[in-house]
């Protein structure tokens, strides 16, 4: 895997203090530590995958209602509503999980990667990552439990 010097100009770093992404221009074509780390075709998989699991979560709803399946099975809903929620919070915050946690980054072809060498970087990624983790996990709890308790 071959790496590149990244530059950061004051702004850019400004943005990463705060872990925002508010200047969609600049992060459409820049690594902002903590904030983001993909562009726009990782984006476009990420939005992909989140229709994915919506998709998935509406059939196997549908499914396990249809066949009356006892209550304790609609517990199945998490998997794919987690693989939903987890595709459209990464798009909507142009962040990756596994890139957070890999110390990569993509603007780029999908596919190519690079490294993220400074440590103080890294935390921030990872940080980032756990977060996305927690809100992804937090809205398939909720669905997840709706879907428990619709009563049929």
């Amino acid at each position: 895997m071959k790496t590149k010097a990244i530059s950061i100009n004051p702004e850019i770093l400004f943005m990463s203090v705060f872990h925002e992404n508010k200047n969609d221009k600049d992060s459409d074509n820049h690594y902002i530590p903590g904030a983001c780390n993909i562009g726009h075709e990782e984006i476009q998989r990420r939005i992909k995958a989140g229709w994915s699991g919506l998709i998935l979560t509406i059939i196997t709803a549908t499914l396990l209602l249809w066949l009356g399946a006892d209550r304790w099975w609609r517990l199945l809903i998490f998997i794919p509503a987690m693989m939903g929620a987890t595709g459209f919070i990464q798009a909507y915050s142009k962040f990756c999980v596994y890139f957070g946690f890999g110390h990569l980054f993509n603007f780029g072809e999908t596919g190519k990667t690079d490294t993220v060498e400074q440590a103080e970087f890294r935390a921030k990624d990872r940080a980032k990552a756990w977060q996305v983790i927690g809100y992804s996990v937090g809205v398939t709890v909720v669905v997840t439990l709706l879907f428990y308790f619709i009563p049929v």
